[in-house]
This record gives structure tokens, C-alpha cells and sequence, in this order.
């Protein structure tokens, strides 16, 4: 039994772990999810329905809970030598762990009663960082994913994730730009393989290429994501005002919602775009395997935010390749190594307006550079990006024989069934 630690479950923008759970369970792997934060969404995806695994959430809060949260910890007292372990962890990289050294004793019961060998986190922060220190607690490895914003913003502690990469028994990270800068902020103490690169993957049977691309009204440029600065949305909408300058007939829309939307609105007024560029929310998954199939061209206009927070690779990358649409996209972390410049698609430098509407225009204007790049598209996302493949490697790292691996930092599996936190592990 593996206990994923999620900060919410479900989250309507994280489609990548709902499919990554779908295919640990079609794979007959046996899971918990145990959630940080309650959904707040109010829109869930139907794949949600097919998921077996129990959800189970720890208390939000201190203040609306302090009766749990201390009888958690009295008990966790039992074991005073690991209670100790922990509380000295979390002194040594306050504030960034206190949230999770209130949950941790939550966590590590929860894990305990439901029988888990070991915990997974997604994103190194509190995910991660809760992991890590209910795993001394309930004497159980923990690995995590890093993606993005949880690793390149700048007020993110370079100590806490340096300790959080040496005491995890494999670090997973989704682009070789992430695995470069991991291994570097980690340092020659390292151990060799304990940070491993797996691509996210995408449903190769979900999104496909369409037979034909609808050849009536102007092309369609689409762009889907939270309306964040990373995205850099603002971008495009300010290169479609050159492509309306320059003659060019087209149609853009915008998918996802955000704390940008108001700001992306007046921009679109303002460049005289409100007949062209569309904000269309949020959609769930079937539907944007539909939009990608009658789209011309996906636009991923990334940059760095002031914070220093940016994409990874993002996921709608991955399925717009899957579609056979070409693409459009900056050289932002490991976007470059999706999208292959001039041959699945056209990569410009992040924040660069001008060269960001010429390489539209170009895609807008060529239907046989389209057709030629949309089927280099589909088959390099078949050879990376394949689900079933890519979490078949995830597979075997949080697989119990694993621990035997050169790169682990535990010796030997120690079973969960029956023990509780008072139980001292020898």
C-alpha cells in the first residue's frame, strides 16, 4: 500500500496525478490518498469516478481542530526518540516546516492504520516536507515529485529542499532542466540515482490526432492554463493584436481561470481583440481533448515570474503533442525538450512579443509546415510521453524492492500492518 500525500484532492488543474493514480491502479498497485486541504474547486474532472482508493484528509487547520491536533501529538510522544528526530528537523528549518510538523503525527497514523509501506508526495513543499517527517515517525521511506513553482520560487528555502532531496529515498522530477538543477542544489553529498527524471505522461487513446482539422472559419490558436503570470498569456494577447495588425485572420482562445483574468480582459479591449480573443474557463478534460483536435496550433507562451515561479513542462504540452497539433512555446525549463525547435514545433525566448506573433504567423500561414510538425508532434510525445510507460517507471521506483537500490536510503521495508505510533521500530 503506498499513502499519496497530496496538499487537495482532487485539484481540477492537476489532471497529470489523477492520471498517474488511474494508471498505478490499473497497473494493481493499492493506494490511500491522504489530502492536506479539502477540495475548493467546485468542478471536478469524470476520470475522479474511476478512482478506487479512499481520500482521507487531516484537519486544515490548528485552531478549528487543537484537540486533535494535540492528542495526536501526546501520542506521538510515545515514541520519544523519533518525536525527538522530527521536532529537531523542523527547529533546524523554521518557518518553512512548522505547518508540517503539526500535521505530521496526522499523517504518520493515518498511513499506519491503512497499512502503508511507504508515502509519496507530490510537489516539495508541504506535501514533501509532511512526508519527510511523518515518515520518522512512522518508520516508513518517502519519495516525492518535484514539478515547478515548488522548487524555482525564489523565498523557497534552499536549505529545507537540500534536506528534503538527502533524506528521501528518491527525489522524481519531470524534465532534465529540474533533474540539473536538483542535483546541483543538492550538491556532491548526493547519492548516485537518488534523483530520477520521469516525464509526466499523457493518454495516448484519450488524446488523439483528428482525421481531418476543420478547414471552415479563420485558425484557431489555442492556449490552455491558470491565468498566472507564468503562463504568459499577457503575451499572447499582445502578439494577436500584430497577427490582426499584419492582415492575418484568427481566432484565439484562452482556457482556464485565475487571479489574471480581469487584467487579461482589459488587455483584450484595449488591443481592440474582444471579437478575436476569447476567455473561455476552465473545461474539463474530455472537452479539452475535443478543442485540441480542432485546433490549428496550441500557443504555451511560458516566462518567469517576478518570483522566480515558472512552468516545468507544462501538461498541456504533452497532450497537444498527443493530438498531433504543432506548437508554439518559449524556451522555459524543459519545454525545449517537448518541443523540438522547427520540428514538432517553433521555440522563441520567453517575453518576446515580436517573435512570439512571427512564429504564429508562420504556422497560421504554412498548412504543410502544420501537417509536418503535428506528426513529428504525435510521435515524439509516443516515444516520451506515454503514460502507461512513464508511470511504469515511476512504478518500479516506489516498488518495494527498490529499497535494495544503490541510490536508497533505507536498508529494508518494515511492514505497517498492526503497528502503531507507540511502537518502537528496532
Amino acid at each position: 500500500m503506498i499513502g499519496y500525500l497530496l496538499k487537495m484532492y482532487p485539484r481540477f488543474s492537476e489532471t497529470f496525478i489523477l492520471g498517474e493514480i488511474l494508471e498505478m491502479e490499473r497497473r494493481g498497485r493499492d493506494l490511500v490518498i491522504i489530502s492536506l486541504k479539502k477540495p475548493d474547486d467546485g468542478r471536478f474532472h469524470e476520470d475522479l469516478s474511476r478512482v478506487r482508493a479512499s481520500a482521507q484528509y487531516v484537519p486544515e487547520r490548528f485552531p478549528g481542530h487543537p484537540l486533535t491536533y494535540l492528542l495526536a501529538h501526546l501520542r506521538a510522544l510515545g515514541r520519544p526518540g523519533a518525536y525527538l528526530r522530527m521536532a529537531g528537523l523542523t527547529l533546524l528549518h523554521l518557518p518553512g516546516s512548522w505547518k508540517a510538523f503539526l500535521r505530521a503525527p496526522l499523517v504518520a497514523e493515518r498511513a499506519l492504520a491503512s497499512g502503508c509501506s511507504r508515502l509519496h508526495a507530490h510537489f516539495a513543499s508541504l506535501p514533501a516536507i509532511t512526508a519527510m517527517l511523518a515518515s520518522i515517525l512512522a518508520g516508513l521511506p518517502f519519495t516525492f515529485t518535484a514539478h515547478a513553482k515548488d522548487i524555482f520560487l525564489r523565498s523557497r528555502s534552499r536549505r529545507l529542499l537540500r534536506a528534503l532531496i538527502l533524506r528521501a529515498e528518491h527525489v522524481v522530477t519531470v524534465s532534465e532542466f529540474n533533474h540539473r538543477w536538483l542535483t546541483s542544489l543538492a550538491g556532491s553529498r548526493i547519492p548516485s540515482g537518488r534523483i530520477v527524471r520521469i516525464y509526466n505522461g499523457v493518454d495516448l487513446e484519450r488524446f488523439v490526432p483528428s482525421s481531418s482539422r476543420p478547414s471552415d472559419g479563420p485558425p484557431l490558436i489555442l492556449a490552455i492554463g491558470r491565468l498566472v503570470e507564468k503562463k504568459g498569456f499577457s503575451d499572447l494577447v499582445q502578439a494577436c493584436a500584430t497577427l490582426r495588425d499584419a492582415g492575418l485572420s484568427f481566432r484565439c482562445e484562452i482556457v482556464g481561470k485565475g487571479p489574471l483574468r480581469e487584467d487579461l480582459e482589459r488587455r483584450i479591449a484595449a488591443c481592440g481583440l474582444v471579437g478575436s480573443v476569447r476567455l473561455v474557463g476552465p473545461l474539463p478534460q474530455a472537452e479539452i481533448a475535443r478543442r485540441l483536435r480542432t485546433a490549428t496550433l496550441l500557443a504555451a507562451p511560458c516566462v518567469v515570474g517576478e518570483d522566480g515561479n515558472r512552468d516545468g513542462l507544462p501538461q498541456v504540452i504533452l497532450e497537444a503533442m498527443a493530438s498531433g497539433l504543432p506548437l508554439v512555446a518559449t524556451r522555459v525549463t524543459g519545454i525545449p525538450e517537448a518541443v523540438q525547435d522547427g520540428v514538432t514545433g517553433r521555440i522563441v525566448e520567453p517575453g518576446r512579443q515580436a517573435l512570439l506573433a512571427e512564429a504564429l504567423a508562420d504556422l497560421i500561414s504554412d498548412v504543410g509546415l502544420r501537417i509536418r510538425m503535428g506528426r513529428a508532434a504525435r510521435q515524439s510525445a509516443e516515444a516520451l510521453f506515454d503514460r502507461r510507460a512513464n508511470v511504469a517507471l515511476l512504478d518500479e521506483i516506489l516498488s518495494d524492492e527498490a529499497m535494495t537500490h544503490p541510490g536508497s536510503t533505507a536498508a529494508a521495508v518494515h511492514p505497517a500492518g498492526g503497528r502503531s505510533l507507540s511502537e518502537e521500530r528496532p
